[in-house]
């Protein structure tokens, strides 16, 4: 009898064990599908769309047209940067003074006057919010010589920027490329494709002067002129009958 008593209060506790186990793997599998956005019914009860790594911007989710940027400097004197109707390329810059990923292009840009952007007059302009909003203090420190600061909320409303760090780069009046990441080198490689890519689709329509003017431009900013002899090569092989 007391060898019955104690094999069947070893099967409950085995039981009772094994009851448990089977809650926790059940609560495991119910907090993974509420991660995944689905509950009740199988309905979704959050958006499972693709999430960026800690400290790099969200993409925006709407799409804007470009606009010209005004704003204070970091000294309080007015300022307004032409962004349509400019021969000039423009990467605007959204960045604040406690972003702790903007740290980083900030110490970039305080320190390299030629920052090797895309295309052959590119400008950079740096866009914070406004005064009530940023730190004094901080920008007067993390202001760099070389490149114009804009401070205006109004900016980042107006191109719906989620976050920062974020980049938009202007070109003709167009957004032609944009995005974030977590160094200047991603930045660069990001903006130089999209400007790739806006180039030979501009190119694509011009008119046949335009083009050959465009090859002209080119050729000029690797250093090579009118009459180069790198342009008659005279060492090509004689072709036998």
């Amino acid at each position: 009898m007391t060898a019955l008593i104690v094999s069947l209060t070893v099967a409950v506790a085995l039981l009772a064990i094994l009851v448990a186990g089977l809650l926790r793997s059940h609560a495991e599998i119910l907090r993974a599908l509420h991660e995944l956005g689905v509950g009740e019914g199988g309905k979704a009860t959050r958006s499972s769309g693709l999430k960026t790594r800690e400290g790099i911007a969200e993409p925006r989710t709407e799409t804007t047209p470009a606009f010209d940027i005004s704003g204070t400097k970091p000294d309080g004197a007015t300022r307004h940067v032409g962004v349509l109707g400019t021969e000039h390329t423009t990467l605007l810059a959204f960045m604040t003074t406690g972003c702790s990923t903007c740290q980083i292009f900030w110490k970039e840009f305080s320190e390299r006057a030629d920052l090797d952007l895309p295309g052959l007059d590119t400008r950079l302009v740096i866009v914070t919010k406004s005064l009530e909003h940023e730190s004094e203090s901080q920008l007067e420190k993390l202001a760099p010589r070389h490149h114009p600061v804009v401070m205006t909320s109004q900016a980042w409303d107006q191109y719906k920027i989620p976050v920062s760090p974020y980049f938009i780069l202007v070109e003709a009046g167009k957004i032609v490329g944009e995005g974030s990441a977590g160094s200047w080198k991603q930045v660069q490689s990001l903006l130089t494709q999209a400007y790739r890519d806006s180039t030979i689709r501009t190119r694509a329509h011009r008119p046949g002067s335009d083009r050959e003017k465009y090859a002209d431009d080119e050729l000029r900013a690797a250093g090579i002129e009118p009459g180069d002899p790198s342009l008659y090569p005279t060492d090509a092989p004689e072709v036998q009958p």
